[in-house]
């Protein structure tokens, strides 16, 4: 399941139609029973982290294949599909796009506090992954959607998508807990876009050294640091850096300064986690560390799809409504059998899945 690679997504506007949305939040419904039932929430989550399996679902449920909206309307259908049976299938979900975002930290307190599950550090999960693709992986993307799936035992998956509204281009990042053993050291399961580029990237391994540097100028006294950051503003830059030295503002950085010294954070992960400590701060920081004291960062971009229903646009063909009720229909009647002990039909699916296994698919190799 460890599979990376590249998906295109060019930015589309606009939104399903609520008869697509009302069935694929039933097929999601079923497919997430079907998944619990045969194996268990955790293991919904590594697919979900899975890029490739994640856009392989959305074709499935028949949305636009190519389209950002893919994202955000997927896990919104996820969301809605198995609302009211989160205690029971033990899976939760929270988050979405924009306003609703920022409303991450107070919808997993609440179904914390509901089910008995310890909410602080998924909280914490949710707050430090949409830090590092904001500001420690400064790739042009603006966050705009996230999402975190987690588990009674506090297991989760992020999934969320920044846009660049120059390119009209947009890319997903994904995580997973298990397995993640710092928040700052080469944390992505995957990153995917249909492009790279110039990316100041603070969590590469090789920006060890410029995290250390940056976490220690954030201990200095702030006139030292601005002191110091003016200099480098003078400096005649190589082109390769990518970074707009008139977005910094080293007086308006004072306030900023002023707090990370206040914290004395220890080091890089505890830095990038005070409040009010974004992009701008990140990358001043990374400019003082590389001019000064000769520890540069790396700009090395981390960027790394079979239909069944049709898609939303018509590709390759229209949404066959028909084909998809049935196709939610025997999900329903082969999970409900197998409730009740019959598990012909499911098996009947489990071969089928098999079968996938050993034919060449499209995406392999990408």
């Amino acid at each position: 399941m460890h599979r990376t690679g590249t998906a295109t997504l060019p930015l589309h506007y606009g939104r399903a139609p609520r008869w697509l949305f009302e069935r694929m939040s039933l097929l999601a419904r079923e497919i997430v029973i079907a998944l619990v039932s045969e194996f268990t929430p955790e293991e919904v989550l590594k697919r979900l982290s899975d890029p490739y399996w994640f856009q392989a679902l959305g074709c499935i449920l028949g949305f636009d294949w190519h389209s950002s909206g893919l994202t955000t309307t997927v896990t919104g259908a996820l969301k809605e599909g198995i609302r009211g049976l989160e205690g029971e299938i033990g899976l939760f979900i929270a988050g979405g796009k924009g306003t609703t975002s920022r409303k991450t930290p107070e919808q997993i307190h609440l179904i914390g506090e509901r089910y008995s599950i310890e909410a602080d550090r998924l909280i914490y999960a949710s707050r430090m992954s949409a830090k590092v693709d904001n500001s420690a992986v400064q790739d042009g993307y603006q966050l705009y959607h996230h999402t975190i799936f987690f588990t009674r035992n506090g297991r989760w998956a992020v999934v969320q998508q920044g846009m660049s509204a120059s390119t009209r281009t947009a890319r997903r990042y994904h995580w997973i807990g298990e397995g993640l053993e710092s928040f700052v050291i080469e944390p992505h399961r995957a990153v995917c876009c249909d492009e790279k580029g110039m990316t100041l990237n603070m969590v590469a391994s090789e920006s060890e050294g410029a995290r250390n540097i940056s976490t220690a100028i954030a201990r200095e006294r702030p006139e030292k640091v601005i002191r110091e950051i003016k200099s480098t503003i003078n400096m005649a830059l190589a082109k390769r850096h990518g970074i707009d030295l008139s977005d910094i503002n080293p007086e308006r950085l004072y306030t900023i300064f002023l707090k990370t010294y206040e914290h004395q954070p220890q080091d890089f992960e505890s830095l990038l986690g005070i409040s009010g400590v974004g992009p701008k701060t990140i990358r001043a920081l990374s400019l003082v560390s590389e001019l000064i004291y000769g520890e540069p960062p790396s700009y090395r971009d981390p960027a790394r799809f079979s239909f069944a229903h049709g898609g939303k646009d018509g590709t390759p063909y229209p949404v066959d409504r028909a084909t998809y009720d049935r196709t939610i229909e025997v999900m329903r009647r082969a999970i409900n059998s197998a409730r009740l002990g019959n598990r012909e039909r499911m098996d009947a699916i489990r071969r089928l899945s098999r079968y996938e296994d050993r034919v060449p698919w499209c995406g392999r190799g990408m």
